[in-house]
Order: C-alpha cells, then structure tokens, then sequence
C-alpha cells in the first residue's frame, strides 16, 4: 500500500490507531460483560473505560513489544499503564490473542466492506447514466477483435452494469460471511470464558459469533472475501481493457477525458495516452495478487497456527485499498469520458457493408437456398471485400446466383441499422428495470 493508490477513509481503517482502539473496544466490552456476570469485579470493569478517548501511544507499544515479542502483550501492558496495573488485572481474562486478533481483522475488513460497496453503487450510477445517454449509439461490435455485427454503446455500457450490480451483491454476501467474531479463548472451547462474552462484544462491534472458531476464526471465510475483491477487480480491468481498445488511434470511438495542462508524453507532444485505464489494469492484478494466498490461508494446523497471519497483514489493506481507488478512479474515467459517435459510424462502415453478412445469408436460406450454398455465396462477395475493396452491396446486386434468390430491395433490405437495435429496449428492462 502506497499513498499514491491510496484514499484516507480506507487508509485509515488499516491505521495503527484504528486497530488499537478496536483491540481496546473488546477488551472493554469482554470485561463489561463478565462483571455483568460476576467473574471480575465491577469496579475494575469500569475502570478499563478510563481509556475511552485516550489515544494510545503506537511508539510505546512497539516499544514494549521489542521486548515481548507480542504485539497483543505489548498493547495490554501499554493499557495498563494507562489505567493502572491493579485496575488491569482481569483484562483479557480467559482469552487468547486470536481472539482479538481475528475479531479486529473482521472488524477491519467488514468497514472495508461498506466502503468497497459504496464505491460500486457509485459506479453503478455512473455506468446507467452513460448507458441511457447513449442507449441508440450505434457502434460495431467485435469478437476476436474483428467487427462482428452492430451494437450500440448503450448496451456495452449496460453489459458493464449488470457485470457490476452481480459484483455488488457479491460484496454484500462477502461482507455478511466476514462479518463474526470470535472470543472463545484458547482452542476455542470457552473452557476460561463464557460464551455469553462472545455474544456481548460481537453485538456491540456489529459481528455475529462464529460458530466453531477453534482458536481461530476459520479462514474459508477470508478466503471468500478476498475472492470477491479479485472478481471485482477483474471487472474494473473488464471495462479498462474495452476504454484502451477504444481509444486507440486507429478506433478512437471513445476516449479518457484529456485536461488542460495534462501531458501524454515526455517526448511526443500530440500524445494523449489511455493511463488511468491502463493503471486500472495493474491495480486489478495487485489486488487479485490477495487472492491465492487467502485461500492457501484456509488450511491451518489442528486448532491454529499463525501461517497465515503475515499475509494477511499484508493483503488486508493492500487488496481494500487498491480496489476502493480503483473503483473510485473507473468511476470518474467512466463520468468523463469522451464518446465519438461519428467514429463508430465511420468504423462500422470501414468494410463497406461486411456487418450484414448474416442478414444476408438468412434471407438466401428463408428463399429456399441451403444453408451451405448460401454461406458459400454469402462469403464468396465478402472476400471481395476484404481482399479486393469492393462495396458488398454492390457486390450482392451482381451476383446472378444472389439475385435469383433475392430482389435488389429485398438485398437492399438487409443492409437497415435499425434491425440490430430493436430488441435494446428489452435488454435495457431486463438490465434495469422497466421504465
């Protein structure tokens, strides 16, 4: 994680600050809940929430865990310095590091959540307001590459938004799996605290207890998280590719919008280059990077082992953050960018006709022509297209095998750009609803 890809809100759930003062809520919470009990004394559970709106001081704790070795060690003796060592002593009763640990990440990781589905809902917007705008944008669509048959950038942008509406209920079903907490002590049994703690801090924190957490949460649930955040990011680099296609020179149907000021190119002036989809792209491979490690991290030794641990420190903030400023930046690329629908006439016509060829051959066989010699006609005037540069309607026209088939207006006929566009109302509906 580096500040350049990176947003404050977010940044700041992964803080030094921020997962103190979660690790201080649980604790808080525990004791609360086992005074309530009568395991630990009132008293002293009142006492932990002296440090309410203290700021905890990072370089001493990393101080203290210099010598401990233990971060949550060095964060529980850093608190009872704050609220006095006799006022501490049953904090963290009968409870094990995971069990901060694991809840805090939860914790973390569900917030990154509600942020990442933020960012889709508004992107979403910015996709259906682009796809209304040009609903009836006739351009050519292409597979392998090669023009194909027309389309409008109505539907390519809709296309987007139902890619990107599964991805939000994606997220939302990701943020309800990582959404428990564990404070179950050490294997998970409860032997040392009572179940009625677990269920006490993970309703203040939002959470909901996992069922069996061994001494550890169980990391399936990582592992559907963070593949949740690979398939978004495989989305964003779904839309950045098709923007770099069409902004390439020889296409330039559309393109990033160019400010004033901006430079392409530290050597050539004219250039105006597509970077923020082409950064979009290497931000989908970093955070799919997240992914084969949060499911190498499912398996763990009998009740627990900290294998997984390093990485998730690591992929954690890396993965949310660079997909809330991916998400963020596809957003803005998508609000401004720049649209030529002359080019796409201009494409589409590159081949003087070729786009129809299928209307064409589906006449030859409603005549009464065979599949086979009708495709064997169709094409034979296309390759004169391609290989000669002949106009393909012309072509038909003087075709004696074509025109006994088929009348000049009903070749003619097929040739009608309306065809491919009267069925876009119905795709609109099913995409987004009726009007």
């Amino acid at each position: 994680m580096i500040p350049r890809y990176a947003r404050p809100e977010m940044s700041a759930i992964w803080s030094p600050e921020t997962k103190f003062r979660i690790w201080f809520e649980i604790e808080a919470h525990a004791c609360d809940k086992m005074a309530e009990l009568g395991v630990i004394p009132k008293e002293n559970a009142e006492a932990v929430w002296k440090a309410k709106d203290v700021e905890f001081d990072v370089a001493r704790i990393d101080e203290i865990e210099a010598v401990t070795k233990h971060d949550v060690i060095a964060f529980l003796t850093h608190l009872a310095e704050i609220i006095g060592t006799e006022e501490a002593r049953f904090v963290h009763q009968g409870m094990t590091s995971s069990d901060v640990l694991d809840t805090t990440l939860n914790v973390q990781l569900a917030r990154a959540a509600d942020i990442l589905i933020a960012d889709v809902e508004g992107l979403l917007a910015a996709l259906k307001t682009r796809a209304f705008e040009h609903k009836m944008t006739i351009r050519i669509g292409r597979s392998h590459g090669i023009h194909a048959e027309p389309v409008t950038m109505g539907l390519t942008f809709a296309r987007f938004y139902a890619e990107m509406d599964r991805n939000l209920r994606r997220l939302k079903s990701a943020r309800e799996e990582i959404a428990t907490g564990a404070i179950s002590g050490a294997v998970g049994t409860f032997a040392n605290i009572d179940p009625a703690v677990e269920a006490h801090v993970c309703e203040k924190l939002g959470l909901a207890p996992e069922p069996v957490s061994t001494q550890v949460i169980p990391r399936d649930r990582h592992a559907a998280f963070f593949a949740a955040l690979g398939i978004v990011a495989s989305s964003i680099e779904n839309i950045a590719t098709e923007i770099r296609h069409m902004q390439r020179t020889e296409v330039l149907e559309a393109e990033e919008s160019f400010s004033k000021g901006q430079k392409g190119s530290s050597a050539m002036p004219h250039k105006r280059n597509p970077v923020l989809t082409e950064n979009l792209t290497g931000l989908a491979r970093l955070v799919r990077s997240a992914v084969t490690p949060a499911l190498e991290n499912v398996t763990l030794w009998h009740e627990r082992d900290i294998s997984h641990s390093s990485v998730e420190r690591g992929i954690g903030p890396d993965a949310t953050v660079h997909l809330d400023f991916a998400l963020r930046r596809l957003t803005s690329v998508i609000e401004k960018l720049v649209v030529y629908p002359e080019n796409m006439v201009r494409n589409l016509n590159t081949f003087r006709g070729l786009v129809h060829s299928q209307r064409v051959l589906l006449a030859l066989t409603q005549k009464g022509v065979s599949r086979e010699d009708a495709y064997r006609l169709v094409q034979r005037n296309a390759m004169k297209v391609w290989e000669e540069g002949k106009d393909f309607l012309i072509e038909l026209k003087a075709d004696d095998e074509v025109r006994a088939a088929l009348t000049d207006a009903e070749i003619e006929e097929k040739f009608d750009l309306a065809y491919h566009t009267k069925h876009v109302d119905t795709i609109f509906e099913r995409v987004f609803g009726a009007a």
